[in-house]
Formats: structure tokens, sequence, C-alpha cells
């Protein structure tokens, strides 16, 4: 709380941020072709462009990003609810589609499928386990550094992911988001959306974004949409990670030769 309230008397870093915002939302959505592909930039990736740009500039320093990141939650907690606000009027939408939104959650089992060979085949052994069992957000971290510890192989995995995901993870998504809707025609809007919520709010508002581009007839649903699939994602993800994910993990890890090291 400390931090938080140096931040908020930070004047310069709330200069920043103004700026910044209005150069992005200036800039606004460019949407253009890859071959079959349609790509759609948006604000949100011109702010993380020109906020890094900042402190390669030193136009913060290590003491101001500190103070910024403390304010990450905060900012969030008004992002989901407004997000919060869209649900109200889809809810029906919302309720006939609770098998859909709960199963979903199998869905970002599918980082172990393709992270845990890719992991192996790199060589990085038992940190396999950390860095491939979820995306690695908040909730993946306590489970590790508990089960594990932070100092571990799976400590190291996970942190590793953590750090990327939080430094290229919304530029993954809102590229992957965009990419997905204009090539592959037979997922619906709906759908789509669901897929945004893997229980990051930076994720999913950079995956959605596109979304809301492509189809601003159902802005509001599909937002509702992924706005549930978010918080379900945080709420039942750890359950997941627990009970399936990192034993599924440590199976195929034994099955790919990584053995436990002994303490």
């Amino acid at each position: 709380m400390e931090m938080v309230s140096k931040a908020l008397r930070n004047w310069k870093i709330h200069a920043l941020a103004l700026v910044i915002l209005v150069i992005a939302e200036f800039i606004g959505n460019i949407a253009f072709s890859i071959g079959p592909a349609k790509v759609v930039l948006i604000p949100m990736l011109y702010a993380f462009v020109l906020g890094a740009l900042c402190g390669v500039f030193k136009l913060v320093n290590m003491e101001d990003m500190e103070q910024t990141s403390s304010l990450v939650g905060v900012t969030f907690f008004l992002l989901m609810a407004r997000y919060g606000t869209l649900v109200g009027p889809s809810f029906w939408k919302v309720v006939h589609s609770a098998p859909a939104l709960l199963l979903q959650e199998f869905g970002n089992l599918g980082t172990i499928l393709l992270g845990v060979p890719v992991a192996v085949a790199l060589g990085l052994g038992r940190a396999t386990v950390g860095a491939a069992f979820s995306i690695a957000r908040e909730s993946s971290l306590a489970l590790v550094g508990e089960r594990y510890g932070m100092d571990s192989p799976e400590g190291i995995g996970v942190m590793g992911v953590y750090v990327t995901g939080t430094l290229f993870g919304t530029l993954f998504c809102g590229f992957m988001s965009s990419i997905i809707a204009s090539t592959i025609s037979w997922f619906s809007p709906e759908a789509l959306a669901m897929a945004c919520g893997t229980g990051s709010a930076s994720m999913m508002s950079a995956s959605l974004a596109p979304l809301v581009e492509m189809f601003p007839d159902k802005k509001d649903t599909i937002t509702a949409f992924a706005a549930t699939s978010n918080m379900i994602s945080g709420l039942d993800g750890v359950y997941m990670s627990v009970f399936i994910g990192l034993p599924v993990t440590e199976f195929l890890c034994r099955v790919l030769g990584v053995k436990k090291e002994s303490k």
C-alpha cells in the first residue's frame, strides 16, 4: 500500500501515462492484411511500445517503474468493473452458454501439449514443469512456490514464463486473436471471445480488441463472454492446475526422460 500511495503522488508517471494514452488513441486501430490473415493493431500495443521506449530513453527510472507496477493491479480492477457492466445486459446469453464456458478451461491445458515437448527439446529439464503447465500468471506462481519453492528449477521455469508473458503476452495474444478470427471461419465470435479469457486481464483485453473491431455489431455480447470466461478461468484455473495441469505435466516429463532432481 505504501508503494501505491507513492505512485499516486508521482506526477511524472501520470503525465507520461496521459501522453501515451492520447498518442495511442489518436493513432487508433490499424487493420491490414497479410495474405489471407487480417491483422488489427490496437492502442494497447502502441501504449506497450511507447511505455518501453520511456525506459529505453531514461524518461523513467527504476523507482518510477516499481511504483508504476504497483498500480497495475488497481487499474485492472477498474477494467474488470467496466467489463462487468457489460455482462448484465447479456446475462441470459452467458447463462445459456454456461457448459461451454466451464469446459473451455480445458483448452488452457493446451500449453502442456505444446510447451512440454518444446521445453524438453530445449534442455530446460525440471524447469519444464513450471514453464509449461499453465500460462504462468499470479496463481501459477503461488502454486509452484508452495509446492516446489521459487528457488527450485520449477520455480525458475514458471517465473521465466511469467516475465516473458508480462512483456510479450499482450502483443502475442493481440496478433493471434486477429489472425485466427480472420483465417478460420468455423469459430463463432462468441467462441473466439470465450478463448480470450485465459485468466489474465491484460491478455484478455489484447485478444478482445481485434474481435470488437472485426465484429462491431456483437461488441457487447463478445465482451460479456470474454469477461465471464476470464473470471471463470481465474476461479477454476487453480483447481485445474492442481488436479490436472501439474500431474499431466509431470507425467509427460517422465515419459520424455526428465528426471526429478533429488534434494
